[in-house]
């Protein structure tokens, strides 16, 4: 085995892109005006309310004009910390509730579950916040999937087309580069990476376009690639 660690992706990596765009999305949308309602004077709520009025430079901005400015976000898919925060709040309710389950590749599965058993350190690294994360894979098609992973990351340690961001992961790894293994769809991503030191292999899963990695249409190409 090449790499002590694997960080991930989810979106078009993991899990297929439709279950983010037509079934997390337009679930949160629908639901959010009403759960900010409910729960605005909540503190979790509070703060990423306040996160928001930072961000629209309006301090003095209504629920309701926070929640039109979210509603807007969610239609342009805008990578905004406090709107992952609330949409996880929210998903947590869908997941809770039985409204749906995280979708995770069967090939995803199957590689997770025997890279861990060598040893390796899997990662996530997604957009969404970690509490999204975490309910995707603990309410996953495959049950609860959370005890594979040491850890989680989000747009809190930085964009995922920048470079710093995978500086700072590795510094919270402590692991050399070249141990440690990035996937993703995205080739911008890779992009980014790369030139840190980090492995990196592109899922082409959805007619994706390729960069100048090495590519892989499944879990099972990757695991073949780095035996």
């Amino acid at each position: 085995m090449k790499y002590s660690a694997i960080i991930t992706d989810i979106e078009g990596t993991t899990s297929r892109i439709s279950f983010v765009t037509e079934v997390l999305f337009p679930y949160a949308a629908a639901e959010l005006p009403a759960f900010i309602q409910a729960n605005a004077a909540q503190p979790a709520v509070a703060e990423q309310l306040s996160a928001c009025r930072a961000l629209m430079q309006q301090a003095d901005a209504s629920v309701d004009s926070i929640i039109t400015q979210l509603q807007q976000w969610i239609a342009e898919d805008q990578k905004i910390t406090p709107l992952k925060a609330l949409q996880g709040m929210v998903w947590q309710q869908g997941y809770q509730s039985g409204a749906f389950k995280g979708h995770v590749y069967a090939d995803v599965y199957a590689a997770l579950n025997h890279w861990q058993q060598q040893g390796v350190k899997l990662y996530i690294y997604s957009s969404g916040s970690v509490q999204a994360q975490q309910l995707l894979f603990r309410y996953s098609d495959f049950g609860d999937l959370t005890s594979l992973f040491s850890g989680y990351f989000d747009t809190r340690i930085g964009a995922k087309r920048d470079i710093a961001s995978y500086a700072a992961i590795l510094q919270q790894l402590q692991l050399p580069p070249k141990q440690v293994l990035f996937l993703s769809d995205v080739a911008a991503e890779l992009d980014a990476a790369a030139p840190l030191g980090l492995g990196t292999i592109q899922l082409i899963r959805d007619g994706q376009a390729a960069g100048s990695h090495a590519i892989a249409h499944n879990f099972s190409d990757v695991a073949e690639q780095i035996a």
